[in-house]
């Protein structure tokens, strides 16, 4: 039996969404999480290995939440992304997993080249999304 939400709180302030559910458990999960584990094709990608680390999402905050029929809900950030689509089970996966998902996030983040905490402010962008470097040698032959 899937587990069913019994109350759903954005708190702007704190930038956390809080969960209820009906088992009693009760999640505080950072918009950030939730951001940079959004079910969309565009941060999942289509298979394992194909998803894209988000980066500059720690100020992120939800402008909206839309219910999909009984069994999600479909936040819009404040970043304009808005394609995922979260049932309840991820809901309460990320809560129950937030610590180890955290970890692995910032583990990406290092990887990519990120210090510490670095990566997460507003306005990062990935290393090699940005302006392609030239490959010319800059000399006429």
């Amino acid at each position: 039996m899937s587990k069913q939400p019994t109350g759903l709180t954005v708190h702007n302030q704190s930038r956390r969404l809080e969960v209820e559910f009906d088992d009693g458990a009760n999640f505080s999960i950072p918009f950030e999480l939730l951001r940079v584990y959004s079910p969309s094709a565009e941060v999942k990608g289509h298979g394992p290995g194909q998803e894209t680390l988000q980066v500059g999402k720690r100020e992120v905050g939800i402008a909206g939440i839309e219910p999909v029929g009984n069994y999600a809900i479909q936040p819009t950030f404040s970043d304009g992304h808005n394609t995922g689509l979260y049932t309840w089970d991820y809901l309460y996966r990320l809560g129950q997993e937030q610590d180890s998902l955290w970890a692995d996030y910032m583990a990406r983040l290092h990887a990519a080249g990120f210090a510490g905490d670095s990566g997460r402010e507003t306005g990062t962008v990935l290393p090699g999304t940005g302006a392609k470097a030239s490959h010319g040698c800059g000399h006429k032959h």
